[in-house]
Formats: C-alpha cells, structure tokens, sequence
C-alpha cells in the first residue's frame, strides 16, 4: 500500500509536468493525489501506525481495545490534523495576501503604476515594469504580483510580440523577488512556518544571488528589443461610483496595506504565533481604513466589482487549492515511512546540499516550484543544536540546522527553475495563458540565460557561504 501511494504521488508529478499537454489543471491533480493517498492510508491505518507511531498510539488507546474504530480516531485527531494545519496556515496567508491586494486595487491605489510606465523608451519601460514588479512581489505573492502587472502590460502595449518580451521580464521578476523574502513565495513562507529559517537570515542569503538570476536574463531581454515602443492610450479604469479617494487617501491605504506586510516578520519574533494571524491583523486594519475612506460608499448597489481582482482571486484559490492538495499528498507518503528511507539513501549516496540544490531545480523546470521544495523540504527535519552533537559528521549535517544551508539552497534553486521553464511556475503558466507563449519559444529567448543567472546566484551562494 506504501509503494500505491507513493506511486499515486509520482503519477501526480508527472500530469503536473505535462499539464500544458494534457490541458489538466494543477490545482485539480493534487488535489486528487492528496485525497486519495490518506484514503489508502486510513484503510491500511493499523499498520502504518503501529510501524510509526506506536507510543503515541498506545497512550492514546489508555487501555482500550485497538479496534479499526479507534486506529481511525487516532489518525484523524493525532496524524492527519497536523498536515491541514500546517497547510492551512499557507493557505490563509495566501487568502490575506489576496483579499489585501484586492481592496488595495479597487481603491485605486496601484493606478500610479500605469502613470510611470508611459513611456516610449523600450528600455525604460523594461526596467520600470520589471523593477515595480520585483519589489511588489517580495511583499506579495508572486503569482498575485504577475497577474496585476501583466493586466497592466496588457492595457500599455499593443504589439503581442513585445508583449511576450516585456511578460517575460514580469515573470522573471516576479519569480526572483518572491524567492527574495519569506512572505513574496509559498516555499519560503513554508520554510518560516516550519521553523528552517529566519526572515532576516533569509533574505540576506538569497539577496545578491536573486539579483543576479534577476538582472542578467532581464538586461539580456532588453538587447532584443527596439529603441522605442508604441504604447496605446488608455483612459484610466472606469469605476463608477467605486471610488473616490484622493491620492492622500490611496497612499494610506498602500502604506497600511504593504507596511503591515513588512511588520509581520516582526509579528512573528514577538509573538512566536503563525504568521497567517499577523497578515489576518494588517486585513482587519485595511479592511476597516477602506470602510472609514468609503463611508459614503457603502451602499451594495454603488458598489462595482471590476474585473482585474476577479482574475486574481481565480489564480490565487488555484494556488490554495494546490498547495493544500502538494502537502496532504506529501504528508501520506511521509507517514508510510518511505521518506525516511529516501533520506538514509541521499545522506548515504548524495551527501552534498549542493548536488541535492542542483537535482531540486532540474526538477522544478518541469514539474512546479512548489511541490519541488515541498518534496525536497520533507526529506529532512530541522536540528538543533543538541542534537547536531550527536552526529559524527556535524559538518555536513550543520545545514539542516534553523537558517542551514540546505534550505536556502533548496528555495533558491526550486525557484530559480521556474524561470528556466515557464511550465514550472504559477507564474509562468499566467504568462502563457495570457499571451498564448509556446514553451519553445520562451527556452530559447529566455530560459537559457535565465539557466546561466540562476547558476551565477547558485555561485555567488557558494562563494559566500
């Protein structure tokens, strides 16, 4: 049953990775694998519990007869409870992120991005897109952050081939600042939640080589293209009776909205509490600011709902979808047992982060960035200091200690191979749902030089390790 599981995982993987071929949704695969795979656990539950957990099995029994009844009791209320909440605290934080953007955007407060991009110098524009979307998406998620700025390309440029260029530099940007902070990406936000890194540590590990895989394919994107570009008018966004905040109004919001993001790092330092609760606060807070500013406005019927936050929230419930279905699937095949023997065979015949960093980002080329670090980040738990004393080689094992090198090395690589195929981010898929890129197309202009930055940051992590 152990190796039907596992083998329903990998299956998974595989329609992940062909997905542009088989035209299946993401979100509906892992889904499918997680479902099914605690289905097949909980029918062979009696064994995989007296094989993993009998101690806790017996305590909770107290002397009570051990019945089917009871093996399934202890699996849901004792195994199967932890995996939802450890995935229901991305998935939150997720929702937070969205619903934040989501008032931020019908309110105005990211149309002053659209006032600086127009311009007819190509490279300007390049550079401009790509720095805003950078920085937004290391306070939000990335996927979030491409979708709002290709919405934007989109209304600016009305030639589809520069389109796919300037979309590709969005999504190169969107992928490195995401993989810049624990908040801008759901595998770092994982490895935060888990306890395998700091916010600060992180960033600061990650900073010059996310600038690299970054700056290099995009000065290279900027080669292809003319010296000018012609931008179409757009009037700017009809909203009705939506709005009518002045630019006060709006700054305060996206202060209150993207400050309280920047905080909830240090949210979590003061309180040790998930950090699904501090972006749970800075939402309150903006919600009630947007009813205070739009008092007047409040009325149901004067409210119109515009079309760019519906695209985001159909992307981000898919993103949610996916990684709740990535961590259910993961945390069966954990709980058969097999991932402690994968991890006896990588420190017995890897035994270098660097060779595993390598391996996670050829992976997460083709099948996602997400289950990718989900699949490499369950091989190994987090030490501590104590118990590194215990290991003959401390060397190697120091980098599965909080803020170890594996972890960073795994975030960075697994996101990195997003931007060498565009089938291996949510982001990319966007990209290629909107402005109809072939893969090909992509690897050649694109992927390659991505593939060359993204191992120059992978160097300059070496060097600086």
């Amino acid at each position: 049953m152990a190796l039907i599981i596992i083998s329903i995982l990998i299956v998974g993987y595989v329609l992940i990775a062909m997905g542009h071929v088989t035209k299946m949704n993401k979100a509906a695969i892992a889904m499918f694998a997680g479902t099914v795979g605690w289905v097949l656990y909980i029918c062979y539950g009696t064994d995989f519990v007296m094989s993993q957990h009998p101690r806790e099995y017996s305590d909770f029994l107290s002397g009570a007869a051990a019945t089917s009844a009871n093996v399934k009791h202890f699996i849901a209320q004792n195994i199967f409870i932890k995996y939802v909440g450890k995935g229901a605290e991305i998935v939150l934080f997720l929702l937070s992120t969205m619903t934040i953007v989501e008032i931020l955007d019908n309110n105005g407060c990211f149309d002053f991005l659209s006032e600086w991009m127009r311009t007819r110098s190509s490279r300007r524009l390049l550079w401009t897109m790509a720095g805003i979307t950078f920085l937004i998406s290391a306070n939000l998620d990335n996927l979030t952050t491409t979708t709002m700025m290709l919405v934007i390309m989109h209304k600016l440029l009305p030639n589809r081939r520069q389109r796919m260029v300037f979309g590709s530099a969005i999504v190169l940007a969107a992928n490195c600042g995401g993989a810049l902070t624990v908040i801008g990406d759901p595998n770092g936000l994982l490895l935060w939640t888990n306890g395998a890194v700091t916010a600060t540590s992180f960033s600061a590990s990650l900073a010059l080589p996310c600038l690299m895989a970054w700056l290099l394919p995009t000065w290279w994107l900027g080669r292809s293209l003319p010296s000018h570009v012609e931008l179409q008018s757009t009037a700017m966004p009809y909203r009705g009776d939506d709005t009518n905040l002045n630019r006060w109004q709006r700054l305060l919001m996206l202060f209150v909205g993207i400050g309280g993001l920047w905080f909830i790092p240090t949210f979590h330092n003061i309180t040790k509490l998930s950090p699904f609760l501090g972006a749970l606060c800075v939402l309150s807070v903006l919600w009630i600011v947007n009813e205070v500013v739009n008092r007047k406005l409040m009325n149901i019927d004067q409210m119109i709902q515009r079309p760019t936050p519906r695209v985001l929230q159909y992307g981000i419930i898919q993103l949610m979808l996916f990684v709740m279905g990535v961590m259910l699937a993961i945390g069966a095949v954990r709980e058969t047992g097999i991932i402690n023997h994968i991890e006896q065979f990588c420190h017995a015949n890897i035994h270098n982060v660097w060779i595993m960093g390598v391996i996670a980002g050829v992976s997460s080329c083709v099948i996602d960035t997400f289950a990718t670090c989900m699949s490499f980040f369950s091989l190994h738990q987090v030490i501590d200091a104590q118990q590194l004393r215990l290991f003959s080689d401390s060397g190697y094992m120091s980098a599965f200690v909080t803020n170890g090198m594996y972890w960073k090395i795994i975030a960075y690589c697994s996101a990195m191979g997003g931007n060498v195929l565009l089938l291996g981010s949510m982001s990319g898929l966007a990209l290629m749902k909107m402005e109809h890129i072939h893969v090909g197309w992509y690897f050649k202009h694109v992927g390659a030089v991505a593939a060359i930055g993204s191992a120059l940051g992978l160097v300059l992590m070496w060097i600086m390790n």
